[in-house]
């Protein structure tokens, strides 16, 4: 069985890889304005996430939905998950301006950047440790986004919102108290008023893009919520078992997938600048991940956590169960 850190590892890598081809999903509804497509994301992600929220609710004891509820009303709680509602929110309106106006490559480059971002709030907010090989491999990584964004020929506004917004989010999610389900509905239930009222108003006007017998875009829409709610629980989950500065740089997965997306599907040219820039990331990302000596004193928080995935991989994991594992969140509330 995989540990707590081990599953970590897992649900990082499988929602960035889900990330990383969300353009290709997304094009197909280029014609829709990139504020409806962020509210039916909110309202079908709130529609699924209640359905399974309140089947787990119901299956809990009662003792565990006191805790819960009383965990849900308390204002901590409710400004946390409202803050993480907030900066998704803005998040999501920026990678669908860029993907439904074929600045893919833009929407790769915030992407890059984000990591760099989490790593830093790793250290300096929740005083994770990095050694000196690891901070070399993030001075590469800034060189490389340094040089893409160079590249671009503009100043990467929209970049630079989506890498703020979503390091806020990861930093608020690890300090979440929720289990992940609950935690989203909360998040989509905070922006759902706003967002129905928006939907209402475009149905009333004749332009909203549901609904006009086009079952296609209606069933693409729909599915939206879903692949919002799968890669944002899975990333939810990680934050809580794997160090911010480990899950920055297995962000990379996400932007280099997008990266591919953006020249391979859309057409997307890149130049040499580019292409020097990402050599540079993936010899940070390099470097981070495989440079490490975790048996001297000079190991940090994240030779733990990636020592502890790779005994999965050598078949060498610990024989403790995540059921049993004390750092693994209970079913009702997370630590």
């Amino acid at each position: 069985m995989f540990n707590s850190t081990q599953l970590g590892f897992a649900f990082a890598i499988i929602a960035n890889t889900i990330w990383g081809v969300f353009p290709i999903f997304w094009s197909f509804l280029r014609g829709t304005p990139a504020l409806e497509l962020v509210c039916h994301r909110i309202a079908w992600a709130f529609a699924f996430s209640l359905l399974i929220a309140a089947a787990r609710f119901y299956t809990l004891h009662q003792d565990l939905r006191k805790k819960l509820l009383k965990t849900v009303f308390n204002r901590k709680t409710l400004a946390l998950y409202a803050g993480s509602a907030i900066l998704i929110a803005i998040n999501w309106l920026a990678f669908l301006w860029a993907v439904t106006h074929d600045r893919v490559l833009l929407s790769s480059l915030g992407y890059y950047i984000n990591p760099l971002f989490n790593v830093l709030l790793g250290v300096l907010v929740l005083g994770e440790t990095l050694r000196a090989s690891r901070w070399v491999a993030i001075g590469f990584a800034t060189v490389g986004v340094a040089v893409m964004a160079i590249g671009t020929g503009e100043f990467p506004w929209v970049s630079l919102f989506m890498a703020s917004s979503f390091a806020g989010y990861a930093l608020l999610k690890k300090k979440a108290q929720l289990d992940v389900m609950y935690g989203l509905l909360i998040e989509t239930a905070v922006l759902i008023i706003p967002t129905i009222i928006y939907l209402g108003w475009l149905q009333s006007t004749g332009e909203a893009a549901f609904s006009v017998h086009n079952w296609k875009v209606d069933a693409l829409l729909m599915l939206g919520g879903m692949f919002t709610l799968i890669p944002l629980a899975l990333f939810s989950a990680a934050t809580q078992r794997v160090p911010l500065s480990v899950i920055g740089v297995l962000q990379y997965v996400g932007p280099t997938l997008q990266f591919i997306c953006g020249v391979a599907y859309f057409g997307e040219t890149v130049s040499v600048q580019r292409m020097i820039g990402f050599a540079f990331v993936w010899v940070g990302v390099a470097i981070f991940l495989f440079v490490r000596n975790p048996q001297t004193a000079n190991a940090d928080d994240a030779d733990a956590a990636i020592e502890e995935a790779e005994r999965a991989m050598s078949g060498n994991e610990s024989t403790t169960t995540v059921a049993f594992n004390p750092r693994t969140p209970a079913p009702c509330c997370e630590g």
